[in-house]
């Protein structure tokens, strides 16, 4: 990212050179190109008194100049645009170290070009891929969140329903308690009742049985002696004992028989309802204490996706910036490598020809003929 910064000022500030030295190199063209500046320079440099090697060496600065001029106008170089003027200047030697310079400097040039377009390739392939591949990593991180806030609310759910029910059991254990409560005492109160009643069904019938049996007594030892006094008036029988006495009794007795079965009946329903209850007790109990762990459980559970649920927002965060990091990037590598890669071609070719013409530019000063390269 550094390096594509430094690169784009620098190609900036060489574009702004450029221009510069293309404006001054094409005002001094038209000055040194006159009609009076050739003339000038034809007295000043090959007057009449040279010898002929100098008129043979004037003949070759002018078609070196010519070559580069033109090779300068076809590819709008002001530096060859320059050279073309200083050929007809300088000495040869000075003007071929130009020469060699300025090819250097354009080999230089094309390698920079060439290693940056490598650059700019890889580097946009490479954040492309990254690119892709945080994305894909985004969309995972998101499908992740949304499964884990769905499970924390099926597990809130299904602990408050768990919580619920464990309230409604204590409930059910309290009024079942309550009720047997209740019952218990109904059952001591009919148990009671029922044995004050054979109590008192006894106690008449020991009175009754006391009472029938001192007068059966009587009766017999009546029976056993003579009577005394006269016989009784006509109309008044002997008193005999009621003949439903035995029957009273008998009724009596069934009441009390009645009574210790249904005292014995209500017991074992005491019984059966004690045992049920406890029942009910230790079922629910043992429910209550497997809900409870199941809440537990479920809760360990919960924690776990919550801890998961901050780490993968905070990781979705970070892939965020990442991506927002990647895309800064990107636009700053399309500045920086949009022109380099859509002119690469051109340039380099415009260079090519630059070194060629500067090559044909030192052959022809070494003594080659203008001719040879316009053949080949």
């Amino acid at each position: 990212k550094e390096k594509c910064q430094m690169t784009d000022k620098e190609w900036e500030e060489r574009q702004t050179t450029r221009h510069a030295e293309m404006e001054a190199v094409s005002q001094a063209l038209s000055v040194l190109s006159s009609d009076d500046a050739h003339d000038l320079f034809t007295r000043t440099f090959n007057p009449a008194l040279l010898q002929e090697s100098s008129t043979e060496s004037s003949e070759r600065r002018e078609q070196v100049s010519r070559l580069l001029s033109g090779v300068a106008k076809k590819l709008n170089s002001p530096r060859l645009a320059t050279l073309a003027v200083q050929v007809r200047l300088d000495a040869f030697t000075r003007v071929k170290k130009a020469i060699d310079d300025m090819i250097a400097q354009l080999l230089a040039e094309k390698a920079d070009e060439i290693k940056h377009k490598d650059f700019c390739v890889d580097e946009l392939n490479e954040n492309q891929l990254e690119t892709e591949r945080k994305e894909r990593q985004k969309s995972d991180l998101i499908a992740e969140i949304e499964t884990l806030e769905s499970n924390i609310d099926g597990l809130t759910k299904a602990i408050d329903t768990l919580k619920a029910e464990i309230a409604e059991m204590q409930v059910q254990l309290k009024r079942a308690g309550e009720d047997r409560e209740k019952e218990n005492k109904e059952f001591q109160t009919t148990v009671a009742d029922q044995r004050e009643t054979q109590k008192l069904l006894k106690a008449a019938l020991s009175i009754l049985g006391e009472f029938y049996g001192k007068q059966k007594a009587a009766e017999l030892a009546q029976l056993k002696q003579e009577p005394a006094g006269p016989a009784p008036p006509p109309g008044f029988e002997e008193y005999k004992k009621s003949a439903a006495s035995g029957g009273v009794m008998s009724q009596i007795e069934q009441i009390i028989s009645d009574a210790k079965a249904m005292e014995a009946e209500t017991i074992r329903s005491e019984e059966d309802a004690q045992k049920a209850y406890e029942d009910f007790v230790k079922e629910t109990n043992r429910s209550i204490e497997a809900k409870s762990k199941d809440i537990t459980d479920k809760s360990e559970v919960k924690a776990s996706a919550e801890a998961d649920l901050v780490e993968t927002k905070e990781s979705k965060e970070a892939t965020m910036l990442e991506l927002e990091q990647l895309s800064t990037y990107n636009a700053e590598l399309h500045t920086s490598c949009d022109f380099v890669m859509k002119n690469f071609d051109l340039r380099q070719t415009a260079r090519d020809e630059e070194v060629e013409a500067l090559k044909q530019a030192k052959a022809i000063l070494s003594g080659a003929t203008f001719e040879t390269f316009l053949q080949s």
